[in-house]
């Protein structure tokens, strides 16, 4: 039988925006930054300290993706060196408040699963 499909919902094939947006989050790296912001990191070296592994290139990179995306703010400070500092902007705080459900939904999964991981099966990317 049928569903009645909300305008704006996870199966309104009108909506391709969700996919849009699962590919900017997915992408390799992103979450770190997102979570690095929401931990208080502001200035490039304070992002590479809280994400292990990331070049510099790449970081640079991503944060400008999420600059174009309006999901990051990049301020110019004038001092002397110049001071660079990257927020969350609203949308970036409104993501992730958004993604906050499926970061609950993965610790209880993670819990119900042996080996306290979730099982993602034998895919690969």
């Amino acid at each position: 039988m049928p569903r009645h499909l909300e305008r704006g919902s996870i199966d309104d094939d009108s909506c391709p925006r969700l996919q849009d947006t699962l590919e900017v989050v997915g992408r390799r790296w992103t979450g770190s930054i997102l979570v690095a912001a929401v931990q208080g990191a502001r200035r490039f070296g304070e992002y590479r300290a809280l994400i292990d592994g990331i070049s510099d290139r790449l970081l640079s990179q991503r944060l400008k993706e999420l600059e174009s995306q309006g999901l990051m703010e990049r301020t110019v400070v004038p001092t002397t060196p110049v001071q660079i500092t990257y927020s969350l902007s609203p949308a970036g705080k409104d993501l992730i408040d958004a993604l906050q459900p499926l970061a609950a939904w993965s610790a209880r999964r993670s819990l119900a699963t042996p080996g306290g991981r979730a099982d993602t099966g034998s895919r690969q990317a």
